[in-house]
């Protein structure tokens, strides 16, 4: 039985800029395969189509930022594996913060329990302009 879980990046002040569904296998999941399911499945979508841009977690290397996601110099496809480290990496250097259900998510290892109403928000920092 696969388990869903809404997944939605949102800023600070509770602004919600993007939505998803992620299916999972287990019922009790890590912080870590959430992500790792979470950014496998963007990576998997983006190089269906090879889009200009690459809207996900995290910027995959050779890409600008831009207003409208990550820009590649050269549409290609994306490496799942490398998207992951990157992921993983930037959660353990506070480059964003996770909310299971409006609580903080603390490491990697913690375990989340899911239920048929289970949301987790990614909040990325943004750098404050001119700080």
């Amino acid at each position: 039985m696969a388990y869903t879980l809404t997944i939605k990046d949102e800023t600070f002040p509770g602004k919600v800029l993007h939505q998803m569904q992620l299916a999972l296998q287990n019922e009790l999941v890590t912080v870590k395969d959430i992500i790792e399911a979470r950014v496998v499945q963007e990576v998997e979508e983006y190089n269906k189509k090879l889009p200009q841009y690459f809207n996900g977690l995290v910027q995959p290397i050779d890409t600008e930022s831009t207003t409208n996601g990550y820009k590649l110099k050269e549409r290609k496809k994306i490496d799942p594996e490398k998207q992951v480290y990157i992921a993983l990496n930037a959660f353990l250097n506070n480059g964003y913060f996770i909310l299971v259900d409006n609580q903080q998510a603390e490491s990697l290892e913690e375990e989340v329990l899911l239920s048929g109403s289970t949301t987790v928000s990614f909040l990325k920092l943004t750098p404050l302009i001119g700080g």
